[in-house]
């Protein structure tokens, strides 16, 4: 049985009427009373009555702390989030549900997340998510059936390294988690259009956020997204840029009055220079030496991200690439990824990353061989960014990654 209304089997019945005679003390303080209300936080908990009543409870101060009833009439986003951020809802599909688009490209996720509080996004995302709601019961009462949840679109075209900036990827997971927490069943269905190579390592630093029941939902296409988009979605309901014919009153094909599409953040929303890193690990680097950490990545499409400081001066910083883990070699025995430069990383940090096209071990190189006099102490983080699994091909899945191994040469 599904575990909705009308197709309910009789333990279910049982705990729907638990339910509601164990919430009836908030039922009024709730946005719905319905049993279609109520039996989302059934199957989300999978029709066990204490967690969904746990989880309900929680949901309600929610509720109050975000003053989600009129969030969507009384609060306003910062402009840079109105202007910059992405998203918005346009059309609806074939079942009468609303359709949100996300358009990952042409956002800058470090220029807003220096311009707005980690809470302001939070809060927009609720928002967005409120709205989403009311316009379900629109639907609802306009069909003459109930309908609860959305179709989304993720437009991944031009999703690169930027995108995989770690204060707004760990953002994004607090989004997820809201949205898993306060929103069950809220998604009918996300369709993932455009996906680059880089998809998979973007999808796995976030999954871990998505039940398991949200990642069911999610459909990767291919080249013929255009053909299953119409499937699900009228051409007059689907943006005329995404293979439909509905277009803006000025016959703009993207819909800019109900799309967002972002943009570089200019500098003047900025509100802060950087945002505090916890470094992993420190190291001294004599004077006139360099010192190297091996990464060996055993399949193709892993990322490669560092974020590193230096005390007191500048520090000489580069990729290399060699066969063996553990065998020392010199910077000109090894095949050059990332030019060596000096890097004034003392007085702004240095952060970026870079895809793996390749296996073989990779070797972060700092060099200071070129300072007879100061030695350097540098803070720094790497990670690794596995691509998903599931989105690999077969011949990549289970195979691994070792690494780190420190080490210190003479240049």
């Amino acid at each position: 049985m599904s575990g909705r209304v009308g197709d309910l089997s009789p333990k279910q019945a049982e705990a729907l009427a638990q339910f509601r005679e164990r919430v009836q003390d908030i039922l009024p303080q709730l946005p719905a009373q319905h049993d279609h209300f109520l039996l989302r936080w059934l199957r989300a908990r999978n029709f066990n009555v204490q967690k969904a009543e746990a989880m309900l409870r929680k949901h309600l101060e929610f509720r109050k702390h975000m003053k989600a009833d009129m969030i969507t009439t009384d609060w306003k986003p910062p402009e840079v989030i109105e202007k910059h951020l992405s998203g918005g809802m346009c059309g609806y599909d074939r079942e009468g549900s609303p359709i949100w688009y996300d358009v990952i490209g042409p956002v800058d996720p470090k220029g807003l997340m220096l311009s707005a509080s980690k809470q302001d996004f939070i809060k927009s995302k609720v928002r967005d998510c409120e709205m989403l709601q009311k316009e379900c019961d629109l639907q609802t009462a306009k069909l003459g059936k109930q309908v609860e949840s959305i179709t989304m679109i993720y437009d991944c075209e031009g999703l690169g390294l930027k995108h995989l900036y770690k204060p707004a990827i760990e953002t994004y997971g607090e989004v997820l988690t809201m949205f898993e927490e306060n929103y069950p069943e809220g998604l009918k269905r996300l369709f993932v259009i455009k996906a680059p190579k880089l998809f998979p390592v973007a999808y796995n630093l976030v999954k871990h956020f998505l039940s398991e029941n949200t990642r069911s939902k999610i459909i990767v296409l291919g080249a013929n997204w255009e053909e299953v988009l119409k499937k699900y979605i009228e051409p007059e309901q689907l943006p005329a840029i995404y293979g439909g014919t509905l277009t803006d009153p000025d016959g703009d094909p993207r819909c800019r009055t109900r799309i967002k599409y972002g943009g570089i953040v200019p500098r003047s929303y900025y509100v802060r220079d950087s945002i505090k890193v916890h470094y992993e690990q420190c190291i001294s680097i004599s004077r006139g030496s360099s010192h190297q950490l091996e990464y060996e990545l055993l399949f193709p499409g892993c990322v490669l991200r560092w974020h590193f400081k230096s005390e007191g001066a500048d520090i000489g910083f580069g990729v290399f690439m060699k066969k063996k883990m553990g065998e020392r070699k010199r910077a000109g025995e090894m095949k050059e990824v990332l030019h060596s430069e000096r890097y004034n990383a003392h007085l702004v940090p240095e952060e970026n990353s870079i895809t793996c096209a390749d296996p073989g071990v990779y070797v972060l190189r700092f060099d200071n061989t070129y300072s007879m006099f100061q030695s350097k102490r540098i803070s720094l983080s790497v990670e690794v960014l596995l691509p998903d699994t599931l989105l690999q091909s077969p011949k990549d899945r289970g195979r691994a990654l070792s690494g780190p191994e420190l080490g210190a040469v003479g240049q």
